[in-house]
């Protein structure tokens, strides 16, 4: 039996996450719709809201000649005057039958009475809040993971974020490649072997493992990282980014705000909380010490030594010894 949602209401400013909800929404609708009218899926209307006219949103969800019913989309409610989103109050309270409203509102203090009064009026909510610390954004990729029904460890979820970084909607396409493309459980492995080509967040994921004192898997990326072609230069280089993140991390105020502490910083927003777990278990000295050696390595690594592959591996058994033992 169908099952139509007269009016959805998307609350947030995470881009990505209102996209989906607004094209599941529009499909339900519509599949609903086709199965009350025996096959149309009815009409569809997407606009500003702060392009709707008084009186219009009767007219856009009035039956059609032909039957079907109708879909309207209204995105960006927040920017909606006080007479529209009055009317949208008044629909949501008494809507049309065989029409579907789908409503999008950035959240925030503009327009938030509406978002209340729609509230009120028991609208089904969706809500797509920005994902800024790193644990949300390990959480999404974990939901990915779910959401094509695969299996991914640990290890995977954070190969995958440490290849693309932060942009949900590459997260997003990235499990939807894996899925598609191998089979059985997914690993670091599996992420490393669709992802080397970014050569630099592979350096990237050695010097993670290294600052949080996962030795065996530091190695094990180096490993793979040097195995696959990765420029040794570019890991001493993601080692010395590494720990000089942690040294200007450590010394900026706990309460200081990611987003403007990663501008002062020099990294994305989405790692400062990552930055801030890595530091636990490390003193000054010790990140002092860490940056040193890097620095032996890098001269190694560059001609001054005979083995840029046992100058690594030395830099990060050095690194994961000074977290664990502060030096003076």
């Amino acid at each position: 039996m169908a099952n139509l949602v007269p009016f959805t209401l998307i609350v947030g400013e995470e881009e990505f996450l209102v996209d989906r909800a607004v094209r599941e929404a529009l499909a339900d609708a519509r599949a609903a719709l086709a199965e009350l009218s025996g096959g149309g899926d009815g009409d569809l209307h997407d606009m500003e809201a702060s392009a709707l006219g008084q009186g219009e949103l009767a007219a856009l969800t009035s039956p059609s000649l032909f039957g079907g019913g109708a879909v309207v989309i209204i995105r960006n409610a927040q920017n909606a005057g006080k007479e529209i989103a009055a009317e949208l109050t008044k629909y949501a309270k008494a809507p049309v039958q065989d029409a579907a409203v789908i409503l999008t509102h950035a959240g925030g203090a503009k327009g938030k009475a509406l978002v209340t009064d729609l509230a009120k009026a028991k609208v089904h909510q969706v809500a797509c809040p920005k994902l800024t610390r790193a644990s949300e954004r390990t959480d999404f990729v974990k939901n990915e993971f779910r959401r094509v029904h695969r299996q991914a460890d640990a290890d995977a979820v954070r190969a995958l974020l440490d290849a693309i970084g932060g942009d949900l909607r590459e997260l997003a396409s990235a499990v939807d490649q894996l899925d598609s493309d191998t089979d059985g459980r997914i690993n670091a492995a599996t992420v490393a072997k669709y992802y080397r080509g970014r050569a630099e967040a592979t350096g990237f994921s050695v010097a993670d493992h290294a600052v949080e004192g996962h030795l065996n898997q530091a190695l094990e990326q180096l490993r793979w990282a040097l195995a696959t072609g990765t420029s040794p230069v570019l890991i001493t280089s993601a080692l010395a980014t590494g720990v000089r993140l942690l040294g200007r991390v450590g010394a900026a105020s706990r309460n200081a705000n990611p987003n403007a502490l990663a501008a002062e910083v020099g990294a994305p927003p989405w790692k400062i909380d990552r930055i801030r777990q890595q530091l636990r278990g490390w003193h000054p000295d010790g990140v002092a010490k860490a940056l040193q050696a890097v620095a032996e390595a890098d001269a190694q690594v560059k001609g001054g030594g005979v083995s840029p592959e046992y100058a690594l591996e030395r830099a990060i058994r050095q690194i994961v010894t000074y977290r664990a033992t502060p030096t003076r």
